[in-house]
């Protein structure tokens, strides 16, 4: 079936926070060696976006200082649009990264109070008319005020915009489940596309099962849940079914990021495909899924082989097969 392809006038917006993410750069004689690198799960969402091809609009709120300043300067290097980039005064959020031996994360935020949460209802005014999807994640989307901001933006666009949305979940921001769980339930009505990690689904749902839990959300709106599962790839569901593509084997240097890439792997994917409409979403077969899925998660091996957040562009991919 021939598709048509996303006009090249209409952007993907991505909102939420972003940050610096200080990383253990080995012992000096009176401390430790840190190395700051500009991150942010919706930052880096947006860099993918912009780095695979497609027009990237950071929707969000930058301190003045100088550790914001080096953030809006990542923004304005990678070629996303700063139209609707918010600056105050209020102090850059910090994320320590600690990795293990096999290259996972852990991290601890300094974010209280941040620049990065304080998005209010009359920012959205900067955002283009129209937009081929909006992408929130992380916890922007349970922290005040950007968290309300989210709700109003969501009210707004999700009739005519595909909502996409990945909880990301940080329990050191916001340590309550419910939190997690009751923002999902709100967004399930309101999202065209829904990606967890296996992580979070087990952290949120323990005793129930992942296709019991898309079959759920699918009735209550969603047209596309996805599952990454790190090496073992990743699962989608539609109302069609279920199907499942494998990781790529490679050398993991770390896994940051590599979430963030299979998210904007899969918009600009489904961009390709002429899907991300909600109209085209509600239509995609299952072998286009596959497709889209495929081509994330080969996106995200990519990053794995790299430190820190270093999303790949369009020209180191394959063609969508």
């Amino acid at each position: 079936m021939s598709v048509v392809p996303v006009p090249a006038n209409l952007s993907i917006v991505i909102c939420g926070e972003s940050l610096l993410d200080v990383f253990q750069d080995g012992p000096t004689p009176t401390g430790l060696r840190l190395d700051a690198v500009v991150g942010g799960s919706p930052l880096n969402v947006a860099a993918g976006v912009q780095r695979m091809g497609q027009s990237a609009v950071f929707l969000g709120a930058i301190s003045r200082d100088f550790l914001g300043e080096r953030i809006l300067k990542s923004v304005v290097d990678e070629g996303i649009s700063t139209e609707a980039v918010v600056l105050n005064d209020a102090p850059t959020t910090l994320s320590l990264v600690g990795v293990d031996a096999h290259g996972v994360p852990s991290y601890r935020f300094y974010g209280t109070g941040g620049s990065d949460r304080q998005l209010l209802p009359e920012h959205l005014a900067r955002l283009p008319a129209t937009v081929a999807a909006i992408h929130f994640g992380s916890f922007g989307c349970v922290v005040e005020p950007i968290a309300s901001t989210i709700r109003v933006l969501v009210e707004q666009r999700h009739t005519s915009t595909v909502i996409s949305y990945d909880p990301n979940v940080r329990l050191n921001v916001e340590p309550s489940l419910d939190a997690w769980r009751d923002n999902i339930e709100w967004m399930s009505a309101r999202t065209h596309l829904l990606k967890l990690s296996d992580e979070d689904f087990e952290r949120l749902y323990p005793e129930l099962d992942p296709a019991d839990l898309a079959a759920r959300w699918l009735a209550a709106g969603v047209s596309l849940v996805m599952m990454t599962r790190g090496g073992k790839g990743a699962l989608a569901w539609t109302r069609e079914g279920q199907c499942e593509v494998a990781a790529p084997k490679v050398q993991v240097q770390d896994t940051v990021g590599a979430g963030d890439t299979f998210q904007a792997a899969t918009l600009v994917a489904l961009a390709e495909l002429g899907r991300l409409s909600p109209a085209g979403l509600a239509t995609i077969s299952l072998d286009e899924v596959r497709r889209v899925a495929d081509f994330a998660a080969n996106a995200a091996a990519i990053t794995c082989t790299r430190r820190g957040p270093d999303l790949p562009r369009r020209h180191e991919l394959r063609d969508l097969v």
